[in-house]
C-alpha cells in the first residue's frame, strides 16, 4: 500500500529537480526555494510569508493651491520569520526633488520639495527624521526597538508636499485638476528573496507593493468631485441627492449615466454646499491608492457583468473634459473591456467593485484606476485604456514586483490588448497595430540592447527596457499558447493565477505554474525565451522533392522557439498553408526538416511568421526553377 505512493513521490520529486536544474537560478532565488518559501510545483512554498499594513490616510488638497497636507496612521505587521530593526520607507514624490536620480530630463514645471515629513511617531513615541537625509525614493529608518517576527508596530506620519505642475504619473493636469499618485510615505516590500526592496524609483520602471487594506479621506473645497480607487463610503455625505441618485443608479445600468455634465458643473451645485467637503473611501487586499480631483471635469458611469455565475457586477466610470470626445465613449469601451477580459482572456472575473478613466497624460494603470492621455482618434483610445484596464490582472491581482520583472505585467497587458483588440476591431487591424506598436521597432533593430535576455532585470536595463518588457515577453506568451493550444494555456494560465492571486510570484513560480498546469516540463520553451539572446529569423534553405511529397530545410538563425507557417502554391494554382508550432524547434531549436505530403507539385513556398515578424525576409522564399 505504501510502496507505490513513496515511488511515486520519488518520481515526482526527481521531476521537480531536473524542472529546477533545467533553467538558470540566481542565487537569491535559489535560496528561497531552499527555504521553502517557493514551492518547484508552482505554487507558494510551505514556509511562504509575506507583509502586510493597514493604512488609515487623511489629506487636505485645495486646488489652486498645489500644497497637499496628510495624516495617516500605519500597522504594519511583520509576518516574516526575521526580526525588524529598520523599516525602508517609500518616499516616490523624492523623484521630483532636485538632484534626484532619474532616466530623463526634469523641467523646472518637475520639480518640487518632494516629501516632507512634518512629525513621525512609532508606537507613540516621537522619531527623529531628517528631511535631507531622507531626501532619496528609499529611506531606511531605525526602528527604536527591533520589531520581532509575528509582531506589528504603529507609525503615526504627518507629511506635506507639493504636486508638481508638470503633470506624468501624477501632477496637476490643469489649474484645479490633480491626480495624485504616490502621494503617502509606505512601508516597502520586504520579502523572502530579496528582502527590503531597496531600488529606487528613476521615473522610468515602475513599482513594487504588499498588499494592504486602505482607509482614505480627501477633503477638497465644496465644487470639486473627488474620484479615487475603492468604495466611497459617504456619496449621499458629499453630494447632492440628485448627483448621489445618478451615481446609485449607474451601478445597475447598462446604459452610461451622466452623473454630472457640464451643464451641470456650470451650476456648481453638485456637491454638499460645506466649505469643505471630505470624501471617504475604503478597499481591502490592495497595493496602492489614487486619487484624481476637479471642479470641471464631467462625470460618467455604467456597470456591466463581470461574473455570469454571481451576476455580480462592475462600475465603469469615467472623468473628463468636456471637449474629449475620445472620453465620451469611455465608460462603455471600459464595459467591454471589463466584460470581455473577464469572460475571456485571461478569463478571470475582474475581482475589483469599480474601475475609473481619469483624463490626465500619463497612460498608466492603478488599481480600480487608469490616467490616459486624450487623442483625437478614438478607437486608439480604446487600444490604450484596454492595456491599461487589462493591467488589473497583472500586477494587481498578483502582486508583481514591476521594479525588476516588468514582462510580467506588460508582457501580458500587451497581451491582452491584442486580443480583446481582435474582437473590436478585427484580427487584420489589431494584428498590423501590434506589429507597429510591439514588435517592429525590437525586430529591426539589431542593436546589443534590444537582443538582451527576457529575464534580465528590469533594473539593470535602458535602452532595452521597452521591447523586453512589452512586445518580447507578449510573443512568448502567445507562442506557448500557439504551443499548447487556447484550452490547455488557460487551464495553466489559471493555475498560475490561482497559485498567486494576493501574493508576490516571481518568473520562475510563472514558469513552474506553467508547467504544473500544462503537465509537462515547458523549462526547454522558457530557457527558450527568456534566458537567450535569441531574436526571429528564420532562413528557407531548400525544398526537395520526396517519396511522399516534399520535404523543407528550414534554419532558425535568430534561435526563437516560434510558431509559423508553410504557405505554398502548387502548380494548378491553388494554395495551401501549413501550421507549425513552436514544439517543432524542441529538438533542435537551430534546424529542423519539415515534411509536406502531397501529390502535387510545389511552385512557390514561403515562410510567414504573422505577428512573429522576420528580422530578414529574404530568405524566407523559395520558387522553383
Amino acid at each position: 500500500m505504501f510502496k507505490p505512493i513513496i515511488i511515486a513521490a520519488f518520481c515526482s520529486f526527481l521531476f521537480l529537480q531536473l524542472r529546477a536544474q533545467n533553467l538558470y537560478m540566481p542565487r537569491d532565488i535559489q535560496a528561497a526555494f531552499n527555504k521553502g518559501t517557493r514551492s518547484l510545483d508552482g505554487k507558494p512554498g510551505k514556509n511562504y510569508w509575506q507583509n502586510h499594513a493597514r493604512y488609515n490616510i487623511s489629506i487636505n488638497a485645495l486646488p489652486p493651491d498645489r500644497n497637499v497636507k496628510g495624516v495617516e496612521q500605519i500597522t504594519y505587521f511583520n509576518n516574516s520569520p526575521d526580526t525588524l530593526k529598520h523599516l525602508n520607507m517609500k518616499l516616490i514624490l523624492n523623484i521630483h526633488r532636485p538632484g534626484s536620480a532619474r532616466f530623463g530630463d526634469a523641467g523646472e514645471d518637475y520639480l518640487t520639495p518632494g516629501i516632507q515629513v512634518d512629525s513621525i511617531f512609532v508606537n507613540g513615541g516621537k522619531t527623529a527624521w531628517d528631511n535631507q537625509k531622507a531626501a532619496g525614493t528609499n529611506h531606511m529608518m531605525k526602528l527604536p526597538a527591533a520589531l520581532a517576527p509575528h509582531d506589528s508596530v504603529k507609525l503615526n506620519i504627518t507629511w506635506h508636499f507639493q504636486i508638481s505642475k508638470q503633470s506624468g504619473r501624477e501632477g496637476m493636469i490643469d489649474s484645479t485638476t490633480y491626480y495624485l499618485a504616490y502621494f503617502y510615505p509606505r512601508v516597502s516590500v520586504y520579502d523572502d528573496y530579496e528582502g527590503w526592496d531597496t531600488l529606487p524609483f528613476l521615473d522610468a520602471q515602475e513599482f513594487y507593493n504588499d498588499f494592504n487594506d486602505y482607509t482614505l479621506n480627501v477633503t477638497v473645497p465644496k465644487n470639486y468631485i473627488v474620484w479615487a480607487t475603492g468604495t466611497l463610503l459617504n456619496p449621499k455625505k458629499v453630494l447632492q441627492p440628485e448627483y448621489a441618485k445618478r451615481l446609485e443608479k449607474s451601478f445597475t445600468s447598462d446604459s452610461t449615466i451622466h452623473i454630472a455634465t457640464k451643464e451641470d458643473l456650470a451650476k456648481k451645485n453638485i456637491t454638499a454646499q460645506n466649505n469643505f467637503n471630505t470624501w471617504t473611501w475604503t478597499a481591502t487586499n490592495i497595493s496602492d491608492m489614487a486619487v484624481g480631483v476637479s471642479d470641471h471635469y464631467d462625470w460618467d458611469a455604467a456597470s456591466t457583468i463581470v461574473d455570469d455565475k454571481t451576476k455580480r457586477r462592475a462600475s465603469m466610470q469615467s472623468a473628463f473634459l468636456d471637449s474629449s470626445e475620445d472620453f465620451h465613449h469611455a465608460v462603455q469601451a471600459g464595459r467591454h473591456s471589463l466584460s470581455w477580459l473577464s469572460k475571456n482572456w485571461p478569463g478571470v472575473p475582474y475581482p475589483f467593485p469599480k474601475m475609473t478613466s481619469f483624463q490626465g497624460f500619463a497612460d498608466m494603470e492603478y488599481p480600480m484606476m487608469v490616467n490616459d492621455s486624450h487623442t483625437d482618434d478614438v478607437a486608439f483610445s480604446q487600444f490604450v485604456q484596454d492595456h491599461e484596464i487589462a493591467h488589473t490582472w497583472f500586477p494587481f491581482y498578483m502582486g508583481i514586483n514591476e521594479s525588476r520583472y516588468a514582462f510580467m505585467d506588460e508582457g501580458w497587458a500587451t497581451t491582452f490588448e491584442l486580443l480583446i483588440g481582435t474582437d473590436e476591431v478585427g484580427k487584420e487591424k489589431a494584428e498590423k497595430l501590434y506589429k507597429g506598436f510591439r514588435v517592429d521597432g525590437w525586430i529591426n533593430d539589431p542593436s546589443t540592447a534590444e537582443d538582451l535576455p527576457i529575464i534580465t532585470p528590469t533594473s539593470e536595463q535602458r535602452d532595452g527596457y521597452g521591447n523586453n518588457s512589452y512586445g518580447k515577453p507578449s510573443l512568448s506568451y502567445f507562442a506557448l499558447k500557439d504551443m499548447l493550444g487556447d484550452e490547455l494555456f488557460k487551464k495553466a494560465l489559471h493555475t498560475y493565477m490561482d497559485n498567486w492571486n494576493g501574493k508576490h510570484p516571481i518568473p520562475w513560480d510563472y514558469f513552474n505554474s506553467m508547467s504544473s498546469g500544462a503537465g509537462s516540463n515547458l523549462n526547454w520553451f522558457f530557457n527558450n525565451w527568456f534566458f537567450t539572446n535569441y531574436y526571429i529569423d528564420l532562413n528557407l534553405q531548400k525544398v526537395v522533392k520526396s517519396t511522399d511529397g516534399y520535404s523543407l530545410s528550414i534554419q532558425n538563425i535568430g534561435g526563437l522557439a516560434i510558431p509559423f507557417d508553410v504557405k505554398v502554391t502548387y502548380s494548378d494554382g491553388t494554395m495551401e498553408s501549413f501550421h507549425q508550432t513552436p514544439a517543432v524547434w524542441q529538438a533542435n531549436e537551430k534546424q529542423i526538416s519539415i515534411n509536406i505530403k502531397t501529390g502535387k507539385t510545389i511552385t512557390t513556398a514561403v515562410l510567414d511568421g504573422g505577428i512573429f515578424m522576420d528580422a530578414d525576409e529574404s530568405n524566407n522564399k523559395w520558387s522553383a526553377k
